[in-house]
Formats: C-alpha cells, sequence, structure tokens
C-alpha cells in the first residue's frame, strides 16, 4: 500500500502507486486538474505527496512521450502566426509546470537531439538551466562554472543607465553611465529583456599581453586617450536631507539660515552657499565641513523654568553639512512633506566620475580587475593596422581560470565589428568557433585573432604576435574615490581615548597583531613604538603601594588615596586602555599594583 500525503497531510492509501501518480498526471493534462497542483513519488518507502501550497518555484518543460517532444513544428508555425498562445500549449498539456519535489522523478533533456525513451521532459530552451544574470555571459558553456557565477554577480554590480528617469528620484548612492552601449556579442537574453533600454557597459578594443608589470595580479592598463574622449566616465548620486521635527511644548526645528547667536555657531566661510530659506542654490560645489541645510532646533535640556525665558540665543545648530571626505555638486533640490506632515528638504548632490587608477573593470566572464596605470596613447602599443588598444589585459589571467568564453568573445566582437553586425553568443546555442574563425580570415585578418604589434616608445615590432579583439568590458561601483581613507591626528573615543573607527567617523588605521610582527621581524623597533602611542598617557605611580596616585594641579597638591600625602611617587608612560582596566579592576575591589623597577 502507498500512503498518499496531500501538502504533507496524511489523506489516505493507494494499491498501485505508479498507476496512480500517471493517472493524476493524465489528468492535470486534459485540464482536469489544476496546473499548480504537482506530485511526487517515492518508491522507497512508498509515499506519494502532492503539494498545493503557495510559495513553490514552478519551472515550464515541454512533456515528452515515448522518447518524441510534444511541441511540434505544426505548433511553431501556429504560435509565429498568432493562433496558439502560451497559455493554450499549457492547456493542451504540451507545457507542464514542474516543482522541484515533481523534477525529482522527471528525466530533463536539455536538447532534442539527446531525446531516448527514457526522458519525460524537454527544456524549452538548454539556456533556461541558467539563472538570468548567468545567460547575459556570453558562450558560457566555454567556461569554468565557479568563473560563470562571478560573472554573472559582477554584473549586478556593474554601473549602467539603471533607470531613465533618474532625474527625478532621490535614489542613495547611484551610478549613471554617460555613454552606455549594447554589447556587439549578444545572447538571446539581452534580446527578450530589452536591454538596450538599459545597458550597463562599453565595447573596447582589449589586447591580452604584459605592459612594464602594470597589470600584474589582475591589473589593467587604461588608454589615457580613450578616458579623455569619455570611456567609462559616469556621474555619482548621493542624496542627503533633513526635516523640521516637532517637539513637546509646542518647540520646532526650523530651517533657515542660523544667527550668530546660536549655540554651535559654524563659520560663515560654511553658510556661503545658503539661500534667505537657509537651503543650498542649485550648481553650488561643496565640499567637507560645509552646509546643505542650515537648520536650528531647541535645546535639548529644558528644566521648568528654562521654557518660560526661550530666547533665540537658547536655540542650538542642527545644520545638515558634508562629512569628512564628500564633496560633490548641489544637483536637484527638492522640498515636500514626510508622513507625518512635518516639512521635508532633500538636497541631491552629484559628482563625475573618470576613471583613475584603482577603480574596478571587468569583463563578463569573472575576469575583474583594477586599473594598474593610465598611459599615454604615444606610449602603447599598437598594430600594423594602427589600432592602439583600450585596455590592456594580463595573459595570466587565463590558463588557472579557463575561461575560455573571455577569448571567443574577443574573436566574436572583432567579427562583429569589422562586419557591422551582432555576434549570438547564447549559451549552448551560440555561433560555433569555427564560423567566426572563418569569417574573420575573409575579412583580411588572422583567424586566431593575433595581430603584429609594434612598441609605442621604441617603434620596433613586438617579438610575438598580441591576441585583439573587440570585447563588452564592465565599469564597477566599487570606485577608489569611495573608499580611499587616510588620517594624521584627530578625533578619540571618549572610554579608551583611542581614535575612531571607520571612514566616516575620520577613524584610524588599526595595526594590529600581524602588522606588528612585521615590524619586529624587521627590527623597527622605534617605529613600532610611535605607532603603539596612539593613546599615550603619563600617570603618577605611589612607589609604596603601587597604585596609581594623584595630582590636583588646582591645589598644587600631590597625594596617594592609600598612604597619604607623604609619599614618593613615579611618572610612567603607558596605554590608556591599560589605566582603563586597572581601574576597572580597581572597581572589582582588586588590588591592582604596579611593581616600579628603576630602568637605568
Amino acid at each position: 500500500m502507498n500512503e498518499v500525503y496531500l501538502n504533507n497531510k496524511f489523506v489516505g492509501k493507494v494499491d498501485e502507486g505508479e498507476a496512480f501518480v500517471e493517472n493524476f498526471k493524465d489528468q492535470r493534462r486534459k485540464g482536469l486538474v489544476s496546473k499548480n497542483v504537482n506530485i511526487f513519488y517515492n518508491p522507497e518507502v512508498k509515499e506519494i505527496h502532492i503539494h498545493s501550497v503557495e510559495g513553490r518555484a514552478q519551472r515550464p518543460l515541454i512533456v515528452v512521450k515515448e522518447g518524441k517532444s510534444l511541441l511540434t513544428e505544426t505548433h511553431g508555425k501556429q504560435l509565429e502566426d498568432g493562433v496558439l498562445s502560451w497559455s493554450d500549449l499549457v492547456r493542451q498539456g504540451v507545457i507542464e509546470y514542474l516543482d522541484a519535489s515533481e523534477e525529482e522523478n522527471a528525466l530533463v533533456a536539455y536538447d532534442e537531439k539527446n531525446l531516448t525513451e527514457d526522458y519525460t521532459h524537454l527544456e524549452i530552451s538548454p539556456m533556461v538551466i541558467c539563472g538570468l544574470a548567468a545567460t547575459l555571459v556570453p558562450f558560457g558553456n566555454f567556461n569554468q562554472s565557479s568563473r560563470l557565477i562571478i560573472g554573472s554577480k559582477n554584473q549586478k554590480q556593474s554601473i549602467g543607465f539603471y533607470a531613465a528617469n533618474y532625474h527625478m528620484r532621490m535614489d542613495m548612492d547611484t551610478n549613471l553611465l554617460h555613454y552606455p552601449q549594447f554589447p556587439i556579442v549578444k545572447t538571446g537574453t539581452h534580446d527578450i529583456f530589452s536591454y538596450e533600454k538599459n545597458p550597463a557597459g562599453q565595447n573596447v578594443v582589449v589586447a591580452i599581453m604584459c605592459y612594464d608589470g602594470y597589470n600584474m595580479e589582475d591589473g589593467v592598463v587604461l588608454n589615457k586617450a580613450s578616458i579623455e574622449r569619455g570611456m567609462s566616465r559616469s556621474t555619482y548620486y548621493r542624496p542627503t536631507g533633513s526635516v523640521e521635527l516637532r517637539y513637546a511644548g509646542g518647540l520646532t526645528d526650523e530651517i533657515s539660515v542660523p544667527e550668530k547667536d546660536v549655540k554651535g555657531y559654524r563659520s560663515e566661510n560654511d553658510y556661503r552657499f545658503l539661500e534667505e530659506d537657509g537651503i543650498i542654490y542649485p550648481e553650488a560645489k561643496v565640499k567637507e565641513g560645509q552646509v546643505v541645510i542650515g537648520k536650528t532646533s531647541p535645546p535639548r535640556f529644558l528644566s521648568s523654568l528654562d521654557e518660560y525665558k526661550l530666547g533665540a540665543a537658547t536655540r542650538r545648530e542642527s545644520s545638515i553639512a558634508l562629512k569628512h571626505g564628500e564633496s560633490g555638486i548641489a544637483d536637484f533640490v527638492l522640498l515636500t512633506e514626510g508622513e507625518d506632515g512635518n516639512k521635508l528638504v532633500q538636497v541631491r548632490l552629484r559628482d563625475e566620475r573618470i576613471p583613475e587608477i584603482g577603480d574596478k573593470f571587468t569583463s563578463r566572464h569573472g575576469q575583474k580587475g583594477v586599473v594598474g596605470i593610465l598611459v599615454p596613447q604615444g606610449d602603447l602599443p599598437f598594430s600594423a593596422s594602427g589600432i592602439v588598444p583600450d585596455l590592456i589585459f594580463s595573459p595570466h589571467g587565463i590558463p588557472s581560470r579557463m575561461t575560455i568564453s573571455h577569448l571567443i568573445e574577443l574573436v566574436g566582437g572583432k567579427v562583429g565589428s569589422l562586419a557591422g553586425r551582432f555576434v549570438d553568443g547564447t549559451i549552448f546555442e551560440g555561433e560555433p568557433e569555427d564560423k567566426l574563425r572563418k569569417e574573420l580570415r575573409g575579412l583580411g585578418f588572422r583567424e586566431d585573432g593575433t595581430e603584429v604589434f609594434y612598441d609605442g616608445k621604441t617603434g620596433k615590432q613586438l617579438k610575438a604576435r598580441i591576441f585583439v579583439g573587440n570585447m563588452y568590458y564592465l565599469r564597477l561601483k566599487h570606485m577608489v574615490a569611495n573608499k580611499i581613507h587616510s588620517r594624521a591626528r584627530g578625533p578619540v573615543q571618549l572610554l579608551t581615548r583611542q581614535p575612531t573607527e571607520g571612514k566616516a567617523k575620520e577613524g584610524g588605521l588599526r595595526l594590529g597583531e600581524m602588522e606588528k610582527d612585521t615590524f619586529v621581524a624587521h627590527g623597527a623597533s622605534l617605529l613600532l613604538k610611535e605607532r603603539f602611542d596612539s593613546d599615550k598617557t603619563i600617570l603618577p605611580i605611589c612607589t609604596k603601594c603601587g597604585l596609581v596616585a594623584v595630582e590636583d594641579r588646582y591645589k598644587n597638591r600631590k597625594y596617594c588615596l592609600v598612604c597619604g600625602d607623604d609619599v614618593e611617587m613615579s611618572y610612567i608612560e603607558l596605554s590608556y586602555a591599560f589605566k582603563l582596566l586597572l581601574d576597572e579592576f580597581r572597581s572589582l575591589g582588586i588590588y591592582s599594583q604596579i611593581s616600579l623597577k628603576n630602568k637605568y
């Protein structure tokens, strides 16, 4: 007997498990059972599971009977003519939806050529075994699986034309590519999802060679002239805003240019871009510390008497200014109301981003790299026909990663740009490499994609032929301008007196245990001492009892809390964090005695 479960609840038993399941599927294909219901038979434990709950991912497959697909050429013509629709095919039982459990009982062929009697279903297209982003990688079936995954992930981080109404939006941290292009080597997914409306990259000339070591470790070399002509140029948008809040007792914030008698008033220079209403004017160039929205707030803590004698001097400054390291141009100012009816002011800042050393670029095959140098066009190698590459990619990124699709795209892009057409690189269904090679030879170039190159500095011919072609390259949102961080002296934490943490707080760069070891190995003891002085403090220690003594500079008194006035004390250098530890020990009643020895 086979137990039957509906949505994991026992509903009964049947004698013939396989016959019951087959009958159920026939009923569903005839439309007597909903297409959203799936059935799974486990012969080992003799259980039949029927699922109809929400939230299951289903995918459509073509039904196969006796080794033949039910989708015929007649169906194809009727679909093209508009006689049949997708829902008609589902209703006729030609296509059915399977969930993860029912797929356990199915054997799915990804190509009609592979069909045998054993197969139960056929993929609508071989490319649907991949996710959306993975099918955007051209010739993905020639790629190593891990690189295909990285390639699909990288495309999600690329800068492109993300929305046509970007000038009306207040999106957080967005980038807009100035001259986006549609790829020469495309896939079927590019056409299906109208990629031309939201492209995210540019077709560039790529040469695979080493260049003075500037493209070692996945680095790329960029042509400075290409950058100056606008290659990969983008704009970075970031909004900032403020709300006029209401407080208890009828007090409110006020968005205006703060008066000079307001507590916490900044310098006049910081307010110079504000108009009479306290808001910055569009197209103003602002730097860190300068105010974008002027605002004053009532005092934080009021006693009962202070409420009756409120004057202008009691208000405090609470303007929105640019943080450490930020700068930009005021692009768009929006005045509106928040959800609770309070006045809301938003200012969008923009910043032109020209590619520089440290910016991240990638192809669609997981071959990501950082710009190592920008080279003037006159110093770059050039081909016999005078072509200078926009980007030089290191050959060492290919052997271990086995991204053959990267190389095929170079040949395909070269064919497409010379022949003036798009090349189809759909996974499993793309144009064959042999065809592309023959076409390239017919266009007057070597079929293997290599060309004779000359050194730009000496003019001499390079000994090796260089592999060169066109490729779709993406600029990623990881830009050095957002990440660069350094500090000399700056703010410290209140508790430990050590530097603050994080770029936004103008924080320090921590020298950890491992970094310390490198200095120790070099014998750089004085440098090490300097680095560990961030919270240096000098404390008086009672030489008799070993506890921290007290130095009262107001009364000009020095004494120990245990031994009294007549004690000898020594001043020692130590970390404030250690002094804090001693204080915490003492608060627990632990006698933290410091034994001093003469260091001479």
